[in-house]
């Protein structure tokens, strides 16, 4: 939030150095990021007055005119098209430099002598306006500006926390300052003449929402000017960050700065039989807003209506078919309290943020509505002029109750370290306006200001001690930390295994949000029955695609890789370690299950001048899988057909076994799910593992360390010819099996599926290294060993040795 020093002090006394008074405030929660000086390089400019214009002789858009600047008469070219005699303006001497860092000198413009630069209001940093030179009040002419508006001020930018609403106001500020230095608040007077015609002639009220909308009042005043505001209003929404459009608007806004409540003013004549109904949209109902923009909206945003249409997005923004416009002559003027609940999923779910939704989304005060609606009245009669109707209607149906909350005095300072007396810590409240009523001698009972809606709790008001006192006052101890019972948690050390080995793999770990959309496993082409749709679903969700809890880390991944395709980046390699949540019965709590999913796709080697480019295959997802296994310490690992997701293609997947459990699966992704995520990628192949079973897996499976043999090494190849049904993996059990533990190691280093062979068949090559660890083997053992694995690998498979 961004405020005005000299608007602020209009509330509360305040005589410190500015960059003190920040550290005041940040020391007490309202963190200030910046101070910016306004008005300090201003120092020559001074005011003069337009003694004669006439035009300039070589430009139409120029003027000539003869100023008095207090030191005699200066000519000074103008472009500006409201200079006219008689006026009294800034100007700026020759050698003055302005904020923007421009240097006036004296010149000639078309052939005409200028002294000086007559000023608008943006040219000295003051506001966004440039439609003309700033006019001023009457003055001596030579009398610095500084003496006749106040130009020299500071702009703090206070970050504040979600639960500190109230401090979106400058009363709001202005309430902790003078809590901490021991001040009253100077509250802005209210007092305005109304007329004789009450404005129930004029319209009426009906919430038939209130549960959305608790509170609404309104105004009323007719006949009104609508024209520029003065410049002290421009200059603080300036300041403030906030457009200047018209002193109606503008007035809006103003209070909504000033007192945190929004506002929001309707042409009366725009309204349809006088009646305005606070309701939720229709389902599919189209509504444009102030900002031109057409909106689709549903049942969940709260509407302002009149007699026939919506009128206002309620607690967002207003509607084109009620804005306040040039010939505007009576206004009607909104002030309510609107569910923060309702306003924050409407605004999320149109994507609108405005100053207004972001005070409703984190509540404002119930209580401080009607008081600014009486402020807003009382300034448009001021800066417009106009009949403020007698009374205003404030539907109010249901008082809000602050919150009694009891604070125990020896709780408050053993949770902040400290030794603050009862006497102190009332005394603390009672600054911050709050009513405090004595129990015992350590209790107290606190009830809130209706503006602190962030105060429910006890623990809230310790909060509110601990700012009061000053957080660099609360004394630094360490926690005490209880011991964990278990030295070590398998999971945790698990995860760091993984990922360490998989980051040595160029692996990179990413995190997703276990939030999805309920259409995600429909890209993934899941049926109807699988797990994959056994869904959590949100009681609040933020959007419809974060509305049920994840069954599977795929869809996050395989977003992820779109994301970075479609930004360029084709070459990766991603892993995610999570939990996925399955529904558990009606009522209870969901299964949650522990899982390492990754990802694999683009190009596994890049073409260099030693080597050719070559894309990912399935044997690299399969490496990685026997990498991990392998690193891991895991034995007997198996990659076996088995019946899997429809995610993946059937027939270049396969499941993952250790002894005979299911471990994970590792596979291509099908084409029609990589179209359904529009990946423009050839192939992408992924692994799923269970952890739970990896963690039960690798707690069998411990790594010792086995002495390297003395003895050679006897190679034998092996080359079968069986049915392409046959599995690899068949082959090298029945070898290793029956290999009386001689076989060190079994690896495929041919396949072949041709011509001199039936279409139906394949020839897979092995070869098969046979060791010994207590003496050198002979070529008869091997022989009789190799010839009685042939006969099994036939007698099981119907494989035969290849010929030629």
């Amino acid at each position: 939030m961004r405020l005005s020093l000299n608007w602020l002090k209009e509330y509360v006394e305040i005589k410190m150095p500015p960059a003190e008074l920040g550290h005041l405030l940040t020391m007490t929660g309202l963190e200030v990021e910046g101070i910016e000086p306004i008005g300090q390089s201003l120092d020559n400019i001074v005011v003069a007055k337009i003694l004669s214009v006439k035009p300039h002789p070589n430009a139409d858009r120029l003027s000539l005119c003869l100023v008095d600047a207090g030191n005699g008469e200066v000519p000074v070219v103008c472009g500006a098209p409201n200079v006219k005699e008689g006026l009294f303006v800034p100007i700026a001497r020759p050698g003055t430099r302005l904020p923007n860092g421009m240097v006036i000198k004296e010149s000639r413009l078309r052939g005409e002598l200028s002294s000086g630069m007559l000023l608008a209001e943006d040219e000295m940093g003051l506001t966004d306006d440039h439609t003309g030179i700033m006019i001023l009040d009457d003055a001596e002419p030579g009398a610095p500006l500084s003496s006749v508006i106040p130009i020299e001020d500071h702009i703090f930018d206070i970050s504040l926390t979600p639960n500190r609403p109230d401090c979106t106001s400058i009363i709001g500020i202005a309430r902790e300052v003078a809590a901490l230095t021991g001040q009253k608040i100077r509250m802005p007077g209210i007092k305005f003449e109304e007329s004789n015609t009450p404005i129930e002639d004029y319209i009426s009220i009906t919430i038939d929402d209130p549960d959305g909308c608790p509170r609404y009042s309104a105004g009323m005043v007719k006949e009104i000017n609508i024209k520029t505001s003065p410049y002290w209003m421009r200059y603080r929404l300036h300041a403030s960050g906030v457009r200047s459009i018209n002193n109606i608007v503008d007035i809006t806004n103003y209070v909504l700065m000033e007192m945190g409540q929004p506002l929001h003013a309707f042409d009366h004549k725009l309204l349809s039989g006088q009646q305005i109904i606070v309701k939720r949209a229709t389902e599919g109902e189209k509504f444009s807003t102030l900002d031109e923009q057409a909106h689709i909206l549903s049942n969940e945003h709260l509407m302002i209506c009149d007699n026939e249409r919506s009128v206002a997005l309620a607690g967002i923004m207003g509607g084109l078919n009620s804005e306040i416009s040039d010939t505007s002559c009576d206004v009607l003027v909104e002030s309510a309290y609107f569910d923060p609940v309702t306003i924050r999923r409407g605004s999320k779910s149109l994507g609108i943020s405005t100053e207004a939704s972001y005070r409703f989304e984190r509540g404002i005060d119930i209580e401080g509505v009607a008081t600014a609606l009486k402020r807003s009245l009382m300034l448009i009669s001021e800066l417009a002029g106009g009949q403020v109707l007698k009374g205003i209607i404030d539907n109010y149906p249901k008082p809000y109750q602050s919150p009694l909350i009891e604070l125990r005095i020896e709780k408050t300072n053993s949770f902040l370290g400290t030794d603050i007396s009862k006497t102190a810590v009332s005394g603390y409240l009672n600054a911050l306006e709050m009513e405090i009523q004595d129990l015992d001698e350590d209790t107290i009972r606190v009830k809130p200001p209706t503006y602190r809606v962030d105060l429910i709790r006890e623990v809230d008001l310790m909060e509110e001690v601990a700012r009061m006192e000053g957080y660099d006052n609360i004394p630094v101890t360490l926690p005490y930390i209880r011991p964990a019972e278990d030295i070590d948690n398998p999971e945790t050390n698990l995860h760091e295994s993984v990922s360490d080995i998989l980051a040595g793999m160029g692996f990179s770990e990413i995190i997703n949000y276990s939030f999805i959309s309920p259409e995600s496993v429909d890209f993934l082409e899941a049926k109807q029955e699988s797990p994959l749709r056994s869904f959590v679903e949100l009681r609040n969700p933020l959007t419809v695609d974060q509305s049920v809890m994840r069954t599977s880390l795929v869809p996050g991944l395989l977003t992820t890789l779109k994301y970075n395709v479609t930004h360029g980046e084709t070459d990766l390699k991603l892993f995610e370690w999570g939990k996925t949540f399955t529904k558990n019965g009606q009522g209870e709590l969901p299964n949650e299950k522990p899982v390492l999913s990754s990802i694999m796709a683009g190009c596994y080697d890049k073409k260099e001048w030693h080597n050719t480019s070559r894309n990912i295959d399935f044997y690299d997802i399969k490496g990685t899988a026997e990498v991990l296994f392998k690193s891991l310490g895991l034995k007997n690992i198996s990659y076996r057909r088995t019946e899997l997701e429809s995610l993946y293609d059937p027939d270049v997947s396969c499941g993952i076994f250790v002894s005979n459990t299911l471990l994970g699966s590792i596979g291509q992704v099908s084409s029609k799910v990589v179209e359904n995520y529009d990946i423009k990628l050839d192939s992408v192949f992924i692994m799923e593992i269970d952890l739970e079973a990896l963690l039960e897996a690798t707690g069998e499976n411990i790594i010792n360390f086995e002495s390297f043999t003395r003895y050679p090494a006897v190679l034998r190849d092996l080359s079968i010819e069986v049915d392409k049904g046959i599995e690899s993996t068949v082959i090298r059990d029945i070898i290793e099996s029956n290999g009386k533990n001689l076989v060190e190691s079994v690896n495929i280093f041919d396949l072949y599926e041709g011509d001199k062979l039936e279409e139906s068949k394949k020839a897979i090559s092995f070869r098969i290294c046979f060791r010994s660890g207590k003496g050198t083997l002979d070529g008869k053992e091997v022989n009789d060993l190799y010839d009685a694995i042939i006969k099994k690998i036939r007698k099981e498979t119907g494989g035969k040795l290849r010929e030629g």
